[in-house]
């Protein structure tokens, strides 16, 4: 019995030991990793494989990109604790809502790889991570959830991957001439849409950051790291980070961050590995993979790799070394499996201290008023604060003081029951302050992005920072009532102009061959009064037997309320059959793109127009843009971009003809260069003071003195003319977003629809003082008049990375309202 029962344990235990063996990811896939680029559905295979294996390996799937590649993340610990997964997640999560609850004991880090596409060797390094974890590593995993997002952005990484295989050369080519390290326009670093999505965690206009931020707002770990590469030159990056960090971080997310950077350089400093910390990443733009989990109560880091795009398996750097994807991964996976190791270690402090985060009561500003003067865009605003999962209220009226964001200063508002209120005393009040503060304190001008984004000015809002809480209720939605309905004998039917839904609305009307006409002045009719660029639709002018169906069906669709009227005849101002009624064609838009084209700037453009207005346009390749037959369309878009071989003088001319024929061609932020200056534009630089004795200035402090002449992203208030098609929609007062320094004349000649005043300062982020110098008295939009049609230049980018809400409306009246009655 003795010999069957040890027969019988052996047995077991063998059985045991084989379901827990699990292959590496060099056996499973047949290569050794960084000796070619892995696929993406490789990974996915390979991690699928591992928790098919491995009871304690948990894989979910979280979504899908515009490409239909499927998103996953792992969850890697002890056996016991995946039993009891849930039961982690919700102890967590609790913590949040600074509530007595105990305080939980194990530690979350989520390992996010590859958010740009071309800096290929942190999926590598993520497949090698997993290895370790469940074979060496097994008892940090005891008081540790370890969750890995394999890859981003796989879209943008198989873009690469397939592009360097079809390339590359056998052996692969260490010169740095070879083609293999020179990616084609636009590269393998944005997603499909060509956004950026290590700068969209905030925004969230993008599919992929969509589905990411939902599973990681059910988690809330307490360390999230986003590995990069950079420079092939570079040394390794990691935390500390550098000045400026915004001043919400608390002293407790810096020093840990100091720990785990000294951790690193333990294992670095034993492979004789150069690395650096505390410069070029700081801590201030919230969109970032690591500030947007700083904020949310993690310690948040970027992991730079030298390689980026350009090292494919290998290059030989400028030092004469040879940097290759072997050397690459590993170095990740190092960092990776550091982070893990300390957290483990410092479980309990993590989350005692992850805890305290939430405490609110030192935020500065306690509520957010956003006055509802239009609640298409408070509807905007709330499917941002829906997907972070920011609560809001309604006010209940009466008197409300605080910094006043329209004045820049301290002021009273009257609160009325239709105004949106958001405290800073919920889970994630302080993302709540940064989001909304008028402005970020900023402790150092060198800064790695962008300086300013408050949302009530991205979005258009008259608002107000309270310091005391705001009076408000549960916000009810049965509050909003929607009425389509239509009289079926009306003369015409009238829908308002003043946000992108109705541009939206209007789309979809011409692409239903309804015609559509716009006001260029202001009307009354049945007692109701109608501003400039409201849409009439006239029954005479659509006869087709299913027409009220239609528009009916739209309008319903848009949550459009329909006015209808029985007269064209109008109480005051102009009458429906006036010539400033003007009938809206069915534009047909091109995009131009390619090489010498921003793609970033491309993406918004095309992303705008298929995923919000939903209307088509053809894209144009830069390689054949001048032998192009421009009158097969009537608007041309030139995004921001270099087109000084493109935009030659035989295109030039090409491109006057085509609007003194009635065609439309605007151009944004640096495709302005190609016409500044230039016979037969009006529109003219201005000159940013001459740098004198800049070559005398200590070697040291030259980079600082250079950002006398750069603005980083700062916000100042402009002035629309109104009367123009290309303001309709707006107030008089728009904030915009200043990218550059480049600054315009007046058009002498055109129109000045925006413009910044003699008065004008920056409201909120830096601006160098030379460069604030040439701000006041320069041009922001203007319209140049050429035969029947125009030239439209957009010194400032109204489409900004998709967040600059409050400037999409713009690039719509662009292209419907500039020349759209035109015949040609």
């Amino acid at each position: 019995m003795k010999i069957k029962a040890f027969f019988f344990l052996f047995l077991i235990s063998s059985i045991s030991v084989f379901a827990q063996s699990v292959k590496s990811p060099a056996e499973y896939l047949g290569y050794e990793i960084g000796s070619r680029f892995t696929r993406h559905h490789q990974v996915v295979d390979y991690f699928k494989y591992v928790s098919n294996t491995l009871s304690n390996v948990k894989l979910e799937k979280y979504g899908e990109t515009n490409e239909h590649r499927e998103l996953y993340v792992t969850y890697i610990s002890s056996q016991e604790n995946i039993n009891n997964l849930e039961t982690i997640r919700k102890q967590n999560l609790s913590q949040t809502k600074n509530s007595n609850t105990s305080t939980n004991d194990k530690a979350i880090v989520w390992l996010s790889y590859n958010v740009h596409g071309n800096e290929a060797s942190s999926t590598e390094a993520s497949m090698l991570t997993l290895f370790d974890l469940v074979t060496n590593k097994k008892e940090w995993l005891e008081n540790t959830v370890v969750i890995i997002d394999p890859c981003i952005n796989p879209d943008g990484r198989d873009r690469y991957v397939n592009w360097y295989n079809q390339v590359k050369s056998t052996p692969f080519d260490i010169g740095q001439d070879a083609k293999e390290h020179h990616e084609p326009w636009p590269g393998g670093r944005p997603n499909h849409y060509l956004f950026d999505l290590n700068r969209d965690w905030a925004w969230a206009t993008q599919v992929e950051s969509q589905q990411r931020i939902k599973i990681y707002n059910k988690w809330m770990p307490h360390i999230h790291v986003d590995f990069h590469e950079q420079g092939i030159n570079n040394p390794y990056y990691f935390a500390p980070a550098a000045e400026p960090f915004h001043e919400i971080i608390t002293d407790w997310q810096r020093d840990f961050q100091t720990q785990i950077g000294k951790n690193h350089a333990k294992y670095f400093d034993k492979e004789g590995w150069l690395y650096f910390t505390k410069e070029s990443f700081d801590l201030l733009y919230p969109s970032y993979g690591d500030t947007y989990p700083t904020f949310m109560g993690a310690i948040g880091m970027t992991y730079e790799q030298a390689g980026h795009g350009r090292a494919g398996l290998g290059i030989e750097t400028d030092e004469g070394e040879v940097l290759t994807l072997k050397d690459r991964a590993i170095h990740h996976k190092t960092t990776g499996l550091s982070t893990v190791e300390i957290a483990s270690k410092n479980a309990e402090k993590l989350n005692v201290e992850f805890k305290k985060y939430f405490n609110n009561d030192n935020v500065k500003y306690k509520s957010f008023l956003i006055k509802n003067e239009n609640q298409d865009k408070i509807n905007r605003l709330k499917l941002l604060l829906d997907k972070h999962e920011i609560s809001y209220e309604t006010a209940k009226g009466g008197t409300v003081k605080g910094y006043d964001f329209a004045t820049q200063k301290e002021a009273k508002f009257n609160a009325s029951n239709n105004d949106l209120v958001i405290h800073t005393d919920q889970p994630k009040g302080k993302m709540v302050n940064v989001l909304f503060e008028p402005s970020a304190k900023l402790v150092d001008s060198l800064t790695y992005d962008i300086t300013a984004w408050s949302l009530p000015y991205a979005h258009g809002f008259n608002a107000i920072a309270s310091k005391s809480k705001i009076t408000a209720t549960r916000y009810n939605e049965n509050d909003l009532i929607f009425n389509a309905t239509i009289d079926k004998n009306a003369y015409a039917f009238i829908f308002k102009w003043n946000s992108l839904n109705d541009a939206t609305f209007l789309a979809d009307l011409l692409q239903h061959n309804i015609v559509p006409r716009f006001s260029e002045k202001q009307f009354t009719t049945n007692g109701k009064s109608f501003e400039r660029g409201t849409i009439i639709v006239l029954k005479n002018d659509n006869k087709s037997p299913d027409f009220l169906v239609k528009l009916v069906k739209i309008a319903f669709k848009h949550k459009r309320e329909i006015t209808s009227t029985s007269t064209g005849f109008s109480d005051a101002g102009v009458d429906f059959g006036s010539y400033s009624v003007k009938p809206i064609n069915k534009q047909k838009v091109a995009l131009l793109s390619g090489e010498g084209t921003s793609s970033l700037s491309f993406g918004e453009i095309w992303h705008f127009f298929e995923t919000e207005l939903k209307y088509p346009l053809t894209i144009i390749d830069s390689d054949y843009f001048g032998r192009t037959d421009f009158s097969n369309y009537d608007v041309i878009i030139l995004p921001n971009g270099y087109y000084s071989s493109i935009l030659n003088k035989s295109t030039l001319d090409k491109l006057t003809s085509f609007a003194r024929s009635g065609g439309t061609v605007i151009a944004i932020g640096s495709a302005l260069n190609s016409f500044a200056d230039k016979k037969g534009f009006s529109l003219t630089r201005k000159k940013l003071e001459d740098k004198k004795d800049n070559n005398l200035l200590p070697y040291a402090t030259q980079e600082r003195n250079n950002v006398e002449n750069l603005i980083t992203g700062a916000i100042f208030k402009s002035t629309i003319d109104t009367t123009h098609p290309l303001g309709f929609g707006y107030n008089s007062e728009y904030f915009s977003l200043k990218l550059s320094g480049s600054t315009y004349n007046y058009l002498n000649s055109g129109v000045n629809v925006g413009y910044f005043d003699k008065n004008a300062i920056n409201v909120s982020g830096f601006a160098g003082k030379k460069a604030l110098k040439n701000v006041p008295e320069s041009l922001l939009f203007g319209v140049d008049e050429k035969g029947r049609g125009s030239f439209v230049y957009m010194v400032d980018n109204p489409l900004f990375r998709s967040f600059w809400d409050n400037g999409k409306l713009f690039l719509a009246n662009a292209v419907f309202l500039l020349n759209s009655d035109q015949l040609k």
